[in-house]
């Protein structure tokens, strides 16, 4: 995924019970053994531990078709052939706020606009930095940072590309170096827009109107930009989508202009107060995705997981046969994937598990980290296995996705128990009886 670093999401699972919070959130991801009982277990009977590896795992994969996608940690931009899932497509809607209410311009028959510049700090990317071109337009309906948007959801906007003319197509450098003036800042994508948008502010400010008195009526004025791409059929196995921090102060529009032969500017900022959201579109048609996900069947072969799309399941019936009375030691769940060192598409570096809670999608604080060395996840589900012996919960199946699953253009591919590959998934469970 290469993102830069993990960040807090504004948007994570919400437990459904309160034995969630205090079995799960406490276990996370250390593979720790529980100190349950320790204070009253003879460390000989611990040598009688017994332990299972011969479950019998049923992995299949499901469709996401409502997916949140609003308030993202980041936005995601750009478009691929994948050879293995199909095509990829994502682009953003976002609102802008003042960085200054009641812009004095002055005598703007003095004004001369240099540029308009939209720009977007990276914060990551997935498949490979082949060019891509530019659309962007001015929003004709309004969003709220209250109300609730898809992963399909679209908003009128106009037909007019403001990219400028000429500077359409651009080739991505997510590890670049970006310079504005003197100053070397975190890489970006700085855009050049149409500078008629900058005449239209500037000329609207000077006008005596109430626009720009407050964040409010500016944006019942100009209601955001769409940003997407439109790169054409593309090759297989070509393409990239890129990950932007619009929360990033450096994430914003400028106005360059010059007054009389002083140099100025003027900031439309993106921040936490601007509603926005992600809008991707999947095409799995003639893969074996889309046939697993129609045939759950197919997935003891192979399975999968895709942000903004779909969900791995390991379903695991055998746990019902663990003793009742049974302390688990240690249960991980070994889950070998098929990726080639290398590869554009690589597999995501953590996973996040769910369950579903009485028919709520629940995170229950364990992630799955990838080891690149032996491709596989290994995830520690002993707090849910114990949960689940302890009578706490009655689900058999464990939800995999991509951790940043409306922040990336993540996907993997799974082993299932039928795999033709040498590595197959597993879970090892120790415990003890008492």
């Amino acid at each position: 995924m290469n993102i830069k670093e993990s960040i807090l999401w504004r948007k994570v699972f919400g437990f459904s019970a309160t034995f969630l919070l205090v079995l799960f959130i406490t276990g996370g991801c250390k593979k720790k053994d529980s100190n349950l009982g320790i204070n009253t277990i003879d460390q000989n009977e611990l040598l009688n531990s017994s332990q299972i590896d011969t479950f019998s795992l049923t992995t299949f994969t499901i469709k996401e078709d409502s997916v949140i996608s609003d308030n993202p940690a980041y936005a995601v931009l750009g478009s691929y052939n994948d050879p293995k899932f199909g095509t990829f497509k994502g682009s953003f809607y976002t609102q802008f706020r003042l960085s200054g209410t009641n812009p004095n311009f002055g005598d703007i028959s003095t004004i001369t606009i240099d540029s308009l510049i939209l720009g977007l700090e990276y914060a990551g990317y997935y498949g490979s930095f082949t060019s891509q071109t530019l659309e962007i337009f001015e929003m004709t309906e309004s969003i709220y940072i209250d109300s609730t948007y898809y992963s399909f959801s679209t908003k009128n906007h106009s037909v007019t590309n403001l990219v400028e003319t000429g500077f359409e197509t651009f080739t991505p450098d997510p590890n670049g170096i970006t310079v504005i003036g003197v100053d070397t800042v975190d890489t970006q994508l700085r855009i050049r827009l149409n500078t008629a948008l900058a005449q239209q502010f500037i000329t609207e400010a000077a006008s005596g109107s109430n626009t720009f008195a407050s964040n409010d009526n500016f944006l019942n004025y100009f209601k955001g930009l769409h940003v997407k791409v439109n790169n054409g059929i593309q090759s297989s196995g070509t393409g990239g989508a890129f990950y932007f921090d619009l929360n990033d102060a450096l994430s914003k529009m400028t106005i360059y202009y010059t007054q009389d032969l002083i140099q100025k500017r003027y900031d439309f900022l993106i921040n936490s107060e601007c509603a926005d959201f992600n809008h991707v579109d999947i095409n799995n048609s003639g893969t074996n995705v889309q046939t697993v996900i129609n045939d759950t069947i197919s997935g003891q072969s192979e399975y999968y997981a895709q942000a903004f799309n779909s969900r791995a399941i390991i379903d695991i019936p055998g746990i019902e046969n663990i003793p009742k009375n049974a302390v688990i030691h240690k249960a991980e769940l070994i889950l070998p994937i098929q990726y080639q060192t290398g590869a554009k598409y690589l597999p995501p570096n953590e996973l996040s598990v769910s369950a579903r809670i009485n028919g709520v999608l629940s995170g229950i604080g364990v992630f799955g980290f990838f080891d690149y060395s032996y491709k596989k996840y290994t995830i520690d589900i002993k707090n849910y296995l114990q949960a689940y012996v302890s009578g706490q919960i009655n689900t058999t199946e464990l939800i995999l996705s991509p951790r940043f699953f409306i922040n990336s253009a993540e996907r993997v591919i799974f082993n299932g128990p039928n795999t033709i590959n040498k590595s197959k998934p597993k879970l090892v469970v120790t415990y003890t009886e008492f």
